[in-house]
C-alpha cells in the first residue's frame, strides 16, 4: 500500500516525525512518500493508497506555512479519487495554548473529511510541554496505524 504522509513544521518536530513515520512504515511493508513542500501534482504523481498528516501549530491554531499551499491546492480541488482511501492525523502542540491546542491538526482532519478520507484512528496529539521526543512518543500509534491499514 502507498502511503502518502503530508507534513508542517516550524522548528522541525513535525518533520522528524512525519520522516520516522515514514521509517517505520517502510519497515513494515508499505511504500511511505514524505517530502516536506510537496504539491498537488506530486501526490497524484504519486498515486496514494493512504494519507498521513503530520502537522505542528502555529499562532492562534493555524497550519504553518510550509504545509500551506498544498493545504489550499487540495481543499480548491478535493479529488474525487481519493474519497473512501483511509488517513490519519498526528497533531503537535502545547497545550498551554489551550482551544488552539493542535490546531493544525484539527484543520487537517476536516480536510481529510471534505476529501472523504476515511480516520481510521483518532488524531494522536503530541504535547510539546510534556516531550522532547515526539517521535519515540508516536511510535504506539504509528504501530496501531500500520495494523489498521493492514485490516
Amino acid at each position: 500500500m502507498k502511503v502518502a504522509i503530508l507534513s508542517g513544521s516550524v522548528y522541525g518536530s513535525a518533520e522528524e516525525v512525519a520522516r520516522h513515520a515514514q521509517t517505520l512504515l517502510n519497515a513494515a511493508g508499505f511504500e511511505a512518500w514524505h517530502a516536506n513542500r510537496a504539491t498537488l501534482q506530486d501526490l497524484q504523481g504519486f498515486a496514494p493508497e493512504a494519507f498521513l498528516a503530520v502537522t505542528s501549530t502555529t499562532g492562534m491554531g493555524e497550519l504553518p506555512d510550509n504545509l500551506m499551499p498544498l493545504f489550499s491546492e487540495i481543499r480548491d480541488v478535493l479529488p474525487a479519487a481519493w474519497r473512501g482511501l483511509p488517513g490519519a492525523v498526528i497533531g503537535l502542540g502545547d497545550s498551554s495554548y489551550g482551544d488552539t491546542f493542535c490546531g493544525g491538526g484539527e484543520q487537517m482532519r476536516e480536510l481529510f473529511a471534505e476529501m472523504g478520507v476515511t480516520e481510521v484512528l483518532p488524531m494522536l496529539r503530541l504535547d510539546a510541554s510534556e516531550t522532547v521526543t515526539p517521535e519515540t512518543d508516536a511510535e504506539p500509534w504509528l504501530a496501531e496505524l500500520i495494523s489498521a491499514l493492514r485490516s
